[in-house]
């Protein structure tokens, strides 16, 4: 009977078929037959598990969904979102997928790439690190100090500094971007990934870079792009390979910047100085690319000749002179002015004056030009003996003091030293104690030295020596009156009249009743001993009474010595008469007659 309605059925046509029935599981068909049907099926298709990993085809894409066919009752639908690190997914494409159940409530399998990939993530990170391949990352975001990448459904980070070779202001540009990459890092313990987009450009740049310099040749031209400007050199792109042009060998003339030859972008022609196989340096050169200025110097130049020029560049020693593009003299600072106070090229000239000058010296082969500037006025020193001769007496200006004396100046470039010693009679610490900058003084002439340009002058010989007058006042063995200023452990300071200062020691200025004298009071002073040299007077109270005691002891002594001779002779002219004489006399005496 059974079989009789599997028979009917079966010539059922498809459109009158209860598929309700079939669904519900009636018996159109019997249970043996429908499970000998179920396992004939069961053979058609692939055994499927939960949780394996499994190769599958992409059958159709669209914008939200990716479908994959893994073999089994039906197809999975995976979202596109993970596949956005391969833009170039197309159908027939073999992904791998995981199984993560073979049959939801709809009767369809659920199936994850990304799941997949991840689990077998590490193992081919660690794959493409050891054998240095190049891998495909979708850049997702942007993060601080970098880019977060997806790689092989792991997320590496992408450091702004290995974006690019050129540095990357915009990051955003990047985002949403399948990029090749070289994982430069990896930490399995933390599960963090360095990656690297700027390693593979550079690897392509030194490729080109070793191709190019092998075809190198010194003074060959080549054709390259301005791609970076720095203070000391411009950087050239030869087509993938950097070339430096130093700042020296953009023109024969000086260049403050590189900037004022070239620019960025610029397409310029260049010439091969040299190049380093090892090192991968190429030096470059563009004014080589044209005759040197000294090539078209006037033949005719020769030393002793004007000539007109810029001030291109000042230093403490001179200044450089353009007299023509390319084409620099110095001038030394001993040769810019007859005045020996010059010390600095600052003091005499700016940048970018326009000067004449007079060629001193000249070097074809060496190609330098030494300039004068003085040579073009008169020399004053010139004829210095006849115009300022020895004693002759001037007006000058102070230019300078030092510690050992102030220059002076009698005209321009005309200047001479007064010594300390010759400023004032007086001893004095300093000059500055008699003179400043800018003071005008009287001075004498007191020698020469034309060969360095050198005179010796005088401020004090000009005026009486004050000590021709203090001997005069005060000879030595005269006697004073004076004042004690002040005592110290040697001795007092005295003043004299006029302001004159003299000086005792200690036991000099002990009074008669034996005490020293003190601060303040006033005495009579013997004057011991003028020393010139020294601008001193020696003084002494003690002489001043002591010296008379002695005298008046010497005085007495004398006359006693005077009565003793006198005696003394007469007793030698006593007569034996004369004896007998005084013996009456005596007697006379002591009778009381």
């Amino acid at each position: 009977m059974a079989n009789e309605e599997k028979r009917l059925n079966a010539s059922i046509p498809p459109e009158e078929f209860d598929w309700d029935a079939f669904e519900s599981g009636s018996d159109i068909y019997g249970t043996a037959e429908k499970a000998e049907i179920d396992a004939a099926y069961d053979k058609t298709l692939a055994r499927i598990d939960a949780n394996e990993t499994k190769e599958g085809e992409v059958t159709a894409i669209n914008k939200r969904e990716v479908v994959v066919s893994v073999g089994g009752k039906s197809e999975g639908v995976i979202m596109a979102t993970e596949f956005r690190y391969n833009p170039d997914l197309k159908v027939g494409d073999k992904v791998e997928v995981l199984v993560e159940s073979p049959e939801d409530k709809k009767g369809q399998i659920v199936l994850s790439h990304k799941k997949a990939r991840a689990l077998k993530s590490w193992d081919r990170v660690n794959e493409a690190f050891e054998n240095d391949e190049v891998v495909k990352g979708f850049v997702k975001t942007r993060t601080k100090g970098g880019m977060i990448v997806d790689v092989f459904g792991i997320e590496a980070f992408l450091p702004g500094s290995q974006i690019d070779i050129k540095p990357i202001r915009d990051y955003d540009q990047f985002v949403n971007q399948t990029i090749d990459f070289k994982i430069v890092k990896i930490n399995n313990e933390y599960r963090n990934v360095v990656v690297s987009h700027k390693a593979l450009l550079e690897a392509e740049q030194e490729a080109k870079r070793a191709e190019l310099i092998g075809k190198l040749e010194k003074g060959q031209v080549l054709e390259g792009v301005v791609k970076n400007i720095t203070n000391y050199g411009v950087f050239v792109d030869l087509g993938g390979v950097d070339g430096l042009i130093h700042i020296t060998d953009l023109s024969w003339g000086r260049v403050n910047h590189p900037e004022e030859i070239v620019s960025l972008d610029q397409k310029i022609k260049v010439v091969v100085l040299d190049f380093n196989e090892q090192q991968k340096r190429i030096a470059l050169g563009l004014k080589q690319l044209t005759p040197h200025p000294w090539d078209k110097l006037d033949p005719n130049l020769k030393v002793g000749d004007k000539v007109k020029g810029k001030v291109i560049l000042l230093a403490d020693y001179g200044a450089f002179i353009e007299i023509e593009p390319g084409v620099e003299g110095l001038v030394h600072v001993s040769e810019m002015s007859w005045s020996p106070r010059l010390h600095s090229a600052q003091e005499f000239l700016k940048q970018g004056q326009e000067v004449e000058a007079q060629v001193l010296s000249i070097d074809r082969e060496a190609r330098k030009i030494s300039l004068g500037l003085k040579q073009l006025t008169p020399n004053p020193w010139e004829n210095i003996r006849e115009k300022y001769p020895v004693g002759s007496r001037h007006t000058a200006t102070v230019r300078n003091v030092t510690n050992f004396g102030v220059f002076a100046e009698l005209e321009d470039g005309v200047e001479g030293l007064v010594h300390i010693s010759d400023l004032s009679w007086n001893k004095i610490k300093h000059p500055s104690e008699v003179v400043n900058t800018g003071d005008t003084i009287e001075v004498q002439i007191l020698d020469f030295d034309e060969a360095n340009h050198k005179l010796s002058l005088g401020h004090k010989q000009l005026t009486t020596n004050p000590w021709d007058e203090v001997e005069a006042k005060f000879p030595v063995g005269s006697v004073v009156e004076g004042t004690i200023a002040s005592v110290t452990d040697k001795g007092a300071m005295i003043t004299l009249d006029g302001n004159v200062e003299g000086f005792a020691f200690n036991r000099e200025i002990v009074k008669e009743d034996g005490k020293p004298a003190v601060a303040g009071e006033t005495l009579p002073f013997k004057v011991v001993e003028l020393r010139r040299s020294t601008r001193r007077i020696i003084l002494s109270h003690l002489r001043t009474y002591q010296e008379v005691k002695e005298k008046a002891a010497a005085s007495e002594a004398e006359t006693t010595k005077k009565a003793v001779k006198k005696v003394n002779a007469n007793v030698e002219k006593t007569t034996l008469g004369d004896i007998d004489a005084l013996a009456a006399l005596k007697e006379k005496l002591e009778k009381g007659e």
